[in-house]
Protein backbone atom coordinates (compact mmCIF):
# COMPACT_ATOMS: atom_id res chain seq x y z
CA UNK A 1 0.00 0.00 0.00
CA UNK A 2 1.84 3.16 -1.29
CA UNK A 3 2.51 6.14 1.47
CA UNK A 4 1.93 9.59 -0.11
CA UNK A 5 4.75 11.82 0.77
CA UNK A 6 4.23 14.89 2.17
CA UNK A 7 5.17 18.40 1.87
CA UNK A 8 8.20 17.81 4.71
CA UNK A 9 9.62 15.23 2.39
CA UNK A 10 9.73 17.65 -0.69
CA UNK A 11 11.06 20.34 0.90
CA UNK A 12 14.20 18.48 2.31
CA UNK A 13 15.25 17.60 -1.02
CA UNK A 14 14.87 20.92 -2.46
CA UNK A 15 17.30 21.70 0.39
CA UNK A 16 19.75 19.23 -0.47
CA UNK A 17 19.74 19.91 -3.96
CA UNK A 18 20.48 23.86 -3.19
CA UNK A 19 23.25 22.18 -0.78
CA UNK A 20 25.28 20.06 -3.36
CA UNK A 21 24.70 22.77 -5.90
CA UNK A 22 26.79 24.94 -3.31
CA UNK A 23 29.31 22.38 -2.67
CA UNK A 24 30.13 21.64 -6.76
CA UNK A 25 30.68 25.56 -7.19
CA UNK A 26 32.58 26.02 -4.05
CA UNK A 27 35.21 22.15 -5.29
CA UNK A 28 35.08 24.04 -8.56
CA UNK A 29 36.35 27.43 -7.37
CA UNK A 30 39.06 25.99 -5.21
CA UNK A 31 40.61 23.96 -8.22
CA UNK A 32 40.11 27.11 -10.58
CA UNK A 33 42.24 28.79 -7.67
CA UNK A 34 44.50 25.96 -6.77
CA UNK A 35 45.45 25.74 -10.85
CA UNK A 36 45.52 29.59 -11.39
CA UNK A 37 48.17 29.72 -8.24
CA UNK A 38 50.89 26.68 -10.47
CA UNK A 39 53.25 28.38 -12.87
CA UNK A 40 53.26 27.12 -16.36
CA UNK A 41 55.61 24.98 -17.53
CA UNK A 42 59.17 26.41 -18.44
CA UNK A 43 60.27 26.47 -22.37
CA UNK A 44 63.24 23.94 -22.27
CA UNK A 45 66.31 24.81 -24.70
CA UNK A 46 68.81 22.49 -25.87
CA UNK A 47 72.29 23.60 -23.93
CA UNK A 48 74.21 22.36 -27.05
CA UNK A 49 72.12 24.97 -29.39
CA UNK A 50 73.04 28.18 -26.88
CA UNK A 51 76.26 29.61 -26.93
CA UNK A 52 77.03 31.36 -23.08
CA UNK A 53 79.36 33.63 -22.17
CA UNK A 54 80.81 34.44 -18.47
CA UNK A 55 80.72 38.44 -17.36
CA UNK A 56 84.94 39.23 -16.39
CA UNK A 57 86.24 42.55 -14.94
CA UNK A 58 89.38 42.76 -16.72
CA UNK A 59 90.86 45.53 -19.48
CA UNK A 60 89.13 45.76 -22.68
CA UNK A 61 90.44 47.07 -25.80
CA UNK A 62 87.94 48.87 -28.18
CA UNK A 63 88.87 47.65 -32.09
CA UNK A 64 86.60 47.58 -34.61
CA UNK A 65 86.82 45.35 -38.04
CA UNK A 66 86.42 45.47 -41.35
CA UNK A 67 87.68 43.41 -44.49
CA UNK A 68 89.88 44.78 -47.15
CA UNK A 69 92.78 44.32 -50.11
CA UNK A 70 95.90 44.62 -50.32
CA UNK A 71 97.38 47.05 -52.76
CA UNK A 72 100.76 48.64 -54.13
CA UNK A 73 101.59 51.84 -52.23
CA UNK A 74 103.00 52.83 -55.54
CA UNK A 75 100.93 51.86 -59.02
CA UNK A 76 101.62 53.04 -62.24
CA UNK A 77 98.90 53.38 -64.62
CA UNK A 78 100.42 53.38 -68.24
CA UNK A 79 97.92 55.75 -70.22
CA UNK A 80 98.74 55.65 -74.01
CA UNK A 81 99.83 59.32 -75.49
CA UNK A 82 98.30 59.26 -78.71
CA UNK A 83 96.16 57.52 -81.03
CA UNK A 84 97.21 54.06 -81.93
CA UNK A 85 96.74 50.17 -82.96
CA UNK A 86 98.31 47.85 -80.95
CA UNK A 87 100.75 45.75 -83.04
CA UNK A 88 102.18 43.60 -80.72
CA UNK A 89 102.24 42.71 -77.29
CA UNK A 90 105.56 41.79 -75.82
CA UNK A 91 105.04 41.12 -72.35
CA UNK A 92 102.32 39.13 -70.16
CA UNK A 93 101.32 40.63 -67.01
CA UNK A 94 103.00 38.79 -63.52
CA UNK A 95 106.57 39.53 -64.82
CA UNK A 96 109.24 41.55 -63.45
CA UNK A 97 109.82 44.70 -65.13
CA UNK A 98 112.34 47.94 -64.81
CA UNK A 99 112.02 51.33 -66.28
CA UNK A 100 113.45 50.58 -69.72
CA UNK A 101 111.42 47.53 -70.30
CA UNK A 102 109.21 47.35 -73.55
CA UNK A 103 105.50 46.34 -72.46
CA UNK A 104 103.78 46.52 -75.71
CA UNK A 105 104.23 48.70 -79.45
CA UNK A 106 102.32 50.58 -81.06
CA UNK A 107 101.66 51.85 -84.88
CA UNK A 108 100.36 55.28 -86.09
CA UNK A 109 101.29 56.18 -89.84
CA UNK A 110 99.91 59.77 -89.53
CA UNK A 111 102.13 60.56 -86.37
CA UNK A 112 105.11 59.03 -88.16
CA UNK A 113 104.29 61.66 -91.02
CA UNK A 114 103.92 64.30 -88.93
CA UNK A 115 107.40 63.76 -86.98
CA UNK A 116 108.77 63.62 -90.36
CA UNK A 117 107.50 66.75 -91.67
CA UNK A 118 107.86 68.55 -88.56
CA UNK A 119 111.53 67.73 -88.30
CA UNK A 120 111.48 68.98 -92.41
CA UNK A 121 110.63 72.43 -91.21
CA UNK A 122 112.92 72.34 -88.02
CA UNK A 123 116.27 71.97 -90.52
CA UNK A 124 114.32 74.62 -93.02
CA UNK A 125 114.04 76.95 -90.10
CA UNK A 126 117.39 76.19 -89.51
CA UNK A 127 118.78 76.54 -92.67
CA UNK A 128 117.17 79.90 -92.92
CA UNK A 129 118.57 81.14 -89.55
CA UNK A 130 122.18 80.33 -90.78
CA UNK A 131 121.49 82.21 -94.27
CA UNK A 132 120.35 85.53 -92.44
CA UNK A 133 123.20 85.29 -90.13
CA UNK A 134 124.95 85.67 -92.31
CA UNK A 135 123.54 88.25 -94.64
CA UNK A 136 123.25 90.37 -91.54
CA UNK A 137 126.72 90.13 -90.75
CA UNK A 138 127.77 91.20 -94.00
CA UNK A 139 125.75 94.21 -93.07
CA UNK A 140 127.59 94.58 -89.64
CA UNK A 141 130.83 93.96 -91.41
CA UNK A 142 130.06 96.57 -94.02
CA UNK A 143 128.94 99.27 -91.69
CA UNK A 144 131.69 98.03 -89.18
CA UNK A 145 134.28 99.24 -92.28
CA UNK A 146 132.61 102.54 -93.34
CA UNK A 147 132.76 103.62 -89.59
CA UNK A 148 136.12 102.72 -89.27
CA UNK A 149 137.33 105.04 -91.93
CA UNK A 150 134.95 107.68 -91.15
CA UNK A 151 136.76 107.16 -87.44
CA UNK A 152 140.39 107.53 -89.08
CA UNK A 153 139.23 110.43 -91.52
CA UNK A 154 138.12 112.25 -88.04
CA UNK A 155 141.42 111.37 -86.39
CA UNK A 156 143.57 112.39 -89.20
CA UNK A 157 141.68 115.89 -89.01
CA UNK A 158 141.54 116.28 -85.50
CA UNK A 159 145.66 115.85 -85.73
CA UNK A 160 145.76 118.52 -88.48
CA UNK A 161 143.50 120.99 -86.84
CA UNK A 162 145.75 120.67 -83.61
CA UNK A 163 149.12 121.22 -86.06
CA UNK A 164 147.40 124.17 -87.85
CA UNK A 165 146.41 125.71 -84.47
CA UNK A 166 150.57 125.65 -83.48
CA UNK A 167 151.79 126.57 -86.80
CA UNK A 168 149.12 129.42 -86.61
CA UNK A 169 150.17 130.53 -83.33
CA UNK A 170 154.34 130.90 -84.83
CA UNK A 171 152.60 132.80 -87.61
CA UNK A 172 153.67 130.50 -90.26
CA UNK A 173 149.91 129.78 -91.56
CA UNK A 174 146.97 132.29 -91.80
CA UNK A 175 143.69 132.23 -89.94
CA UNK A 176 141.77 131.20 -92.54
CA UNK A 177 143.87 127.61 -93.36
CA UNK A 178 143.58 126.94 -89.14
CA UNK A 179 139.82 127.38 -89.19
CA UNK A 180 139.17 125.18 -92.67
CA UNK A 181 141.59 122.00 -90.83
CA UNK A 182 139.33 122.69 -87.27
CA UNK A 183 136.13 122.96 -89.17
CA UNK A 184 136.30 119.62 -90.75
CA UNK A 185 137.30 117.80 -87.76
CA UNK A 186 134.08 118.84 -86.04
CA UNK A 187 132.36 117.70 -89.21
CA UNK A 188 134.23 114.70 -89.01
CA UNK A 189 133.80 114.54 -85.39
CA UNK A 190 129.82 114.61 -85.48
CA UNK A 191 129.79 111.85 -88.68
CA UNK A 192 132.08 109.65 -86.38
CA UNK A 193 129.16 109.97 -83.65
CA UNK A 194 126.74 109.26 -86.30
CA UNK A 195 128.23 106.28 -87.82
CA UNK A 196 128.95 104.95 -84.37
CA UNK A 197 125.16 105.42 -83.19
CA UNK A 198 124.29 103.42 -86.67
CA UNK A 199 127.07 100.79 -86.05
CA UNK A 200 125.35 100.38 -82.50
CA UNK A 201 121.91 100.70 -84.07
CA UNK A 202 122.17 98.22 -86.88
CA UNK A 203 123.58 95.47 -84.24
CA UNK A 204 120.60 95.38 -82.25
CA UNK A 205 118.57 95.09 -85.30
CA UNK A 206 120.53 92.35 -86.25
CA UNK A 207 119.78 90.76 -82.97
CA UNK A 208 116.53 91.28 -83.01
CA UNK A 209 116.00 89.78 -86.73
CA UNK A 210 118.02 86.80 -85.27
CA UNK A 211 116.21 86.27 -82.03
CA UNK A 212 112.62 86.45 -83.99
CA UNK A 213 114.52 83.49 -86.53
CA UNK A 214 115.51 81.76 -83.41
CA UNK A 215 111.76 81.70 -81.63
CA UNK A 216 110.67 80.34 -84.94
CA UNK A 217 113.53 77.47 -84.47
CA UNK A 218 112.57 77.16 -81.26
CA UNK A 219 108.79 76.54 -82.30
CA UNK A 220 109.54 73.94 -84.97
CA UNK A 221 112.16 72.39 -82.33
CA UNK A 222 109.32 71.93 -80.03
CA UNK A 223 107.01 70.73 -82.32
CA UNK A 224 109.11 68.44 -83.32
CA UNK A 225 110.25 66.89 -80.48
CA UNK A 226 106.44 67.04 -79.30
CA UNK A 227 106.20 64.30 -82.66
CA UNK A 228 109.70 62.44 -81.30
CA UNK A 229 108.22 61.95 -78.14
CA UNK A 230 104.85 60.56 -79.44
CA UNK A 231 106.46 58.21 -81.81
CA UNK A 232 108.91 56.94 -79.15
CA UNK A 233 105.65 56.47 -76.62
CA UNK A 234 104.59 54.06 -79.08
CA UNK A 235 107.13 51.72 -77.92
CA UNK A 236 105.55 51.60 -73.89
CA UNK A 237 108.00 50.96 -71.41
CA UNK A 238 107.20 49.96 -67.74
CA UNK A 239 108.53 53.42 -66.65
CA UNK A 240 109.13 52.21 -62.93
CA UNK A 241 110.72 48.85 -61.62
CA UNK A 242 107.98 46.40 -60.27
CA UNK A 243 105.42 43.55 -61.60
CA UNK A 244 103.20 44.45 -64.23
CA UNK A 245 99.87 44.06 -62.99
CA UNK A 246 97.60 43.95 -66.15
CA UNK A 247 97.68 44.60 -69.43
CA UNK A 248 93.73 45.60 -70.60
CA UNK A 249 94.52 45.43 -74.81
CA UNK A 250 94.71 43.64 -77.22
CA UNK A 251 96.41 43.31 -80.33
CA UNK A 252 94.65 44.75 -83.46
CA UNK A 253 92.84 47.27 -80.86
CA UNK A 254 92.67 50.79 -81.52
CA UNK A 255 93.21 52.91 -78.71
CA UNK A 256 92.85 56.81 -78.40
CA UNK A 257 94.79 59.06 -76.15
CA UNK A 258 94.28 58.27 -72.26
CA UNK A 259 93.25 54.69 -72.63
CA UNK A 260 95.23 52.68 -69.76
CA UNK A 261 97.42 50.31 -71.98
CA UNK A 262 99.05 48.51 -68.93
CA UNK A 263 99.44 48.90 -64.61
CA UNK A 264 103.00 48.12 -63.11
CA UNK A 265 103.23 48.03 -59.40
CA UNK A 266 105.68 47.23 -56.49
CA UNK A 267 104.66 44.21 -55.29
CA UNK A 268 107.55 44.34 -52.50
CA UNK A 269 105.55 47.66 -50.77
CA UNK A 270 101.66 47.38 -50.31
CA UNK A 271 99.73 48.66 -47.97
CA UNK A 272 95.70 47.37 -47.18
CA UNK A 273 92.35 49.05 -48.01
CA UNK A 274 90.07 48.69 -45.24
CA UNK A 275 86.19 49.05 -45.46
CA UNK A 276 84.94 49.94 -42.16
CA UNK A 277 81.08 50.14 -41.37
CA UNK A 278 80.37 53.64 -41.21
CA UNK A 279 78.59 53.56 -37.38
CA UNK A 280 82.28 52.16 -36.23
CA UNK A 281 84.48 54.74 -37.92
CA UNK A 282 83.49 57.76 -35.88
CA UNK A 283 86.38 57.10 -33.40
CA UNK A 284 89.03 56.07 -36.07
CA UNK A 285 92.29 58.48 -36.02
CA UNK A 286 95.41 58.84 -38.30
CA UNK A 287 98.37 56.64 -36.61
CA UNK A 288 96.11 54.22 -34.98
CA UNK A 289 97.50 50.82 -34.31
CA UNK A 290 96.35 47.94 -36.60
CA UNK A 291 96.66 44.45 -37.14
CA UNK A 292 96.19 42.85 -41.26
CA UNK A 293 95.35 39.67 -41.20
CA UNK A 294 96.03 37.62 -44.15
CA UNK A 295 95.20 34.32 -43.64
CA UNK A 296 98.47 33.27 -43.74
CA UNK A 297 100.21 35.81 -40.88
CA UNK A 298 99.32 39.21 -38.97
CA UNK A 299 101.10 42.30 -40.21
CA UNK A 300 101.01 45.25 -37.54
CA UNK A 301 100.28 48.95 -39.08
CA UNK A 302 99.14 51.98 -38.38
CA UNK A 303 96.37 54.06 -39.69
CA UNK A 304 97.66 56.76 -42.48
CA UNK A 305 94.41 57.98 -44.32
CA UNK A 306 90.49 57.85 -43.51
CA UNK A 307 88.19 58.52 -46.50
CA UNK A 308 86.19 61.44 -45.52
CA UNK A 309 83.26 60.28 -47.11
CA UNK A 310 80.67 57.09 -46.66
CA UNK A 311 80.02 55.01 -49.44
CA UNK A 312 77.27 52.50 -48.99
CA UNK A 313 77.42 52.37 -45.89
CA UNK A 314 81.46 52.25 -45.47
CA UNK A 315 84.12 54.47 -44.88
CA UNK A 316 87.73 53.36 -46.48
CA UNK A 317 90.41 53.72 -44.38
CA UNK A 318 94.08 52.96 -45.38
CA UNK A 319 96.54 51.11 -43.17
CA UNK A 320 100.79 50.96 -43.94
CA UNK A 321 102.22 48.14 -43.04
CA UNK A 322 105.20 48.37 -40.42
CA UNK A 323 105.78 44.78 -40.28
CA UNK A 324 107.38 42.04 -43.12
CA UNK A 325 105.39 40.40 -45.74
CA UNK A 326 103.95 36.46 -45.20
CA UNK A 327 105.07 34.42 -48.03
CA UNK A 328 101.47 34.79 -50.80
CA UNK A 329 100.90 38.28 -50.27
CA UNK A 330 100.31 40.12 -52.81
CA UNK A 331 97.98 42.84 -54.46
CA UNK A 332 94.16 42.42 -54.38
CA UNK A 333 94.47 39.47 -51.84
CA UNK A 334 91.32 39.77 -49.58
CA UNK A 335 92.38 40.52 -45.85
CA UNK A 336 90.74 41.22 -42.27
CA UNK A 337 91.63 44.41 -40.80
CA UNK A 338 91.07 45.65 -36.53
CA UNK A 339 92.07 48.70 -35.73
CA UNK A 340 92.99 49.33 -32.15
CA UNK A 341 90.64 52.40 -30.75
CA UNK A 342 90.85 53.10 -27.23
CA UNK A 343 91.29 50.60 -24.24
CA UNK A 344 89.55 50.62 -20.97
CA UNK A 345 90.76 49.79 -17.76
CA UNK A 346 89.40 47.25 -15.42
CA UNK A 347 85.56 46.93 -17.17
CA UNK A 348 82.96 44.53 -17.02
CA UNK A 349 83.27 42.49 -19.80
CA UNK A 350 81.14 39.61 -21.77
CA UNK A 351 81.50 38.44 -25.09
CA UNK A 352 79.01 40.40 -27.71
CA UNK A 353 75.51 38.91 -27.92
CA UNK A 354 74.12 38.33 -30.88
CA UNK A 355 71.05 40.92 -30.94
CA UNK A 356 72.95 43.70 -28.89
CA UNK A 357 74.54 47.05 -30.07
CA UNK A 358 76.63 49.48 -27.82
CA UNK A 359 75.25 51.89 -25.36
CA UNK A 360 71.77 50.55 -25.65
CA UNK A 361 69.59 48.59 -23.01
CA UNK A 362 68.55 44.81 -24.14
CA UNK A 363 67.21 42.52 -22.00
CA UNK A 364 69.33 39.05 -21.74
CA UNK A 365 69.21 35.41 -20.28
CA UNK A 366 71.61 34.83 -16.91
CA UNK A 367 71.57 30.98 -16.15
CA UNK A 368 71.04 30.86 -12.42
CA UNK A 369 73.34 29.38 -10.27
CA UNK A 370 71.75 25.80 -10.60
CA UNK A 371 72.94 25.54 -14.19
CA UNK A 372 69.27 25.07 -15.57
CA UNK A 373 67.42 28.02 -15.34
CA UNK A 374 68.15 31.32 -16.94
CA UNK A 375 66.11 33.93 -16.17
CA UNK A 376 65.74 37.08 -18.21
CA UNK A 377 67.36 40.91 -16.48
CA UNK A 378 67.57 44.16 -18.19
CA UNK A 379 71.58 45.17 -19.39
CA UNK A 380 73.12 48.42 -20.01
CA UNK A 381 76.11 47.77 -22.78
CA UNK A 382 78.40 50.59 -23.00
CA UNK A 383 81.29 50.59 -25.58
CA UNK A 384 82.04 47.42 -27.82
CA UNK A 385 85.13 45.78 -29.44
CA UNK A 386 85.28 43.32 -32.23
CA UNK A 387 84.17 39.96 -29.59
CA UNK A 388 83.87 41.45 -26.59
CA UNK A 389 81.46 44.50 -25.15
CA UNK A 390 81.43 46.39 -21.64
CA UNK A 391 78.58 45.65 -19.00
CA UNK A 392 77.33 49.09 -17.25
CA UNK A 393 74.51 47.61 -15.57
CA UNK A 394 72.29 44.46 -14.84
CA UNK A 395 75.51 41.97 -14.29
CA UNK A 396 77.72 40.98 -11.54
CA UNK A 397 81.47 39.77 -12.39
CA UNK A 398 81.19 35.92 -12.90
CA UNK A 399 77.80 35.30 -14.00
CA UNK A 400 76.88 33.32 -16.51
CA UNK A 401 74.69 34.53 -19.76
CA UNK A 402 73.37 33.13 -22.87
CA UNK A 403 74.99 35.15 -25.90
CA UNK A 404 73.50 33.52 -28.74
CA UNK A 405 70.03 34.69 -30.61
CA UNK A 406 66.80 34.34 -28.14
CA UNK A 407 64.26 36.02 -29.90
CA UNK A 408 62.43 32.81 -29.80
CA UNK A 409 61.69 33.26 -26.63
CA UNK A 410 60.66 37.15 -26.16
CA UNK A 411 57.45 36.34 -24.54
CA UNK A 412 59.16 34.19 -21.45
CA UNK A 413 61.16 35.87 -19.00
CA UNK A 414 62.32 32.44 -17.65
CA UNK A 415 63.57 29.09 -19.94
CA UNK A 416 65.27 25.79 -18.87
CA UNK A 417 68.55 24.30 -20.38
CA UNK A 418 68.21 20.65 -21.09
Amino acid sequence: MDIPRGKAHKRKRAILRVFYSIVVLAAIGGITYYLSTLERALPSVERATVWNGVVERKDLTIKVRGPGTLVPEEEVFIPAQTQGRVERIVEKAGIPVRPDTLILVLSNPELERDALDAELRLKAEQARYSDLEVQLQSQLLTMKATAAQVDADYTQAQMEADSNRQLREEGLIDELTYQRSKIRAENLKTRNGLEQERLENLSKAIEAQLDVAQVAIDTQRALFELRQSQLDALNVRAGISGQLQEVPVEVGQQVGPGTNLARVARPDRLMAELRIPETQANEIQVNQFAEIDTRNGIIPGHVIRIDPAAQQGVVQVDVALDGELPQGARPQLSVDGTIQIDKLDSALVMGRPAYGQADTMIGIFKILPDGVTAVRVQVLLGRSSVNEIEVKTGLQEGDQVILSDTSAYDDHEKIRLD
